[in-house]
């Protein structure tokens, strides 16, 4: 966990079962060829806490992963047919970054550690601000927890993608760059959806937006995924673990076989290089499978 992604400090909850439905899931597919890639930090950026090293060698069977993150759209599909209610519903509250507040009269306290961040009342995937805020159709999915993700998943008969595959179609076949198409970040600030200004107070909204940008927003990688760094982080399948790369096998890893957090990917629009430098291709961070925040959403993936 980090300060842009708190932890909503509730009990564990099991995995839901597996939710009946059409498995309609409609984000145009990318198809990733197997390969083999250097997983890991290349460059020395990361915090040594996250465990992005050593660089290893990791061979990936082909498979197939969301262009784009889940949108509200897709996941309002996904509930409607349903009925399902994500942990934030269910808990009444998720964690709302202080600059996104909606509904001031919501609010139920802040994040321990963590200021900025607030537990607001009525927060949730539909509502991201509070009650009063409605979510864009076009904007990744947020609020949804690990739990959640995975139930979408066994609806749409679709899978998270491992850690190994997520950075594989981020770094779509360019080796060991910092970012996915390259090792600096361009001068204008137009190539991702990032915090510009003095975190946590100003944010400049220098590449247009200061909460979440529709998923086709910027260009995307050269396998074709939009966004997988900047704008919202993505929940994978794997739990985390700092020393993990030490010892990952070298064949299609797929994380420890246990632990209390998963691993989450790619950054959000709230990380800014003075302090959180995390929308690398190499970055991970974690949290707990039921926690729930406006920065966190997820894609898909399947098997080719």
């Amino acid at each position: 966990m980090d300060c842009c992604t708190p932890s909503a400090d509730r009990p564990l909850t099991s995995v839901p079962a597996p939710v009946p439905g059409t498995g309609n899931h409609r984000i145009e597919q990318i198809s990733v060829p197997s390969q083999t890639f250097a997983m890991g930090d290349a460059h020395d950026d990361g915090v040594r806490a996250d465990g992005e090293q050593p660089v290893h060698p990791v061979r990936v069977p082909a498979f197939s992963i969301d262009a784009t993150s889940v949108t509200v759209a897709d996941f309002r599909a996904f509930a409607t047919e349903t009925g399902y209610r994500t942990d934030a519903e269910q808990y009444g509250w998720s964690a709302v970054f202080h600059l996104a507040l909606t509904d001031p009269d919501h609010v139920a306290g802040q994040m321990q550690g963590t200021p900025w961040w607030l537990g607001v009342e009525g927060a949730n995937w539909a509502h991201p601000g509070g009650p009063s805020d409605v979510a864009a159709d076009d904007h990744p999915a947020v609020h949804v927890s690990w739990n959640d993700a995975q139930a979408y998943c066994a609806w749409a008969g679709r899978r998270l993608p491992s850690e190994a595959e997520w950075e594989c179609a981020a770094r779509a076949g360019l080796p060991s760059l910092r970012y996915p198409w390259g090792d600096e970040l361009p001068s204008d600030g137009h190539a991702l959806n990032i915090w510009q200004g003095s975190f946590p107070t100003t944010n400049l909204g220098s590449d247009g937006f200061i909460t979440t940008a529709p998923v086709r927003t910027f260009t995307p990688n050269a396998y074709g995924l939009w966004q997988p760094v900047g704008n919202v982080w993505e929940w994978v399948a794997d739990w985390f673990s700092p020393t993990y790369y030490a010892e990952s096998p070298a064949g299609d890893p797929r994380g420890p076989a246990d632990g209390t957090a998963k691993v989450i990917r790619g950054g959000s629009y709230l990380c800014h290089d003075s302090y959180c430098n995390r929308y690398r291709n190499a970055a991970r961070s974690s949290n707990t499978p039921d926690s729930s925040t406006g920065n966190m959403g997820f894609r898909t993936a399947a098997n080719r």
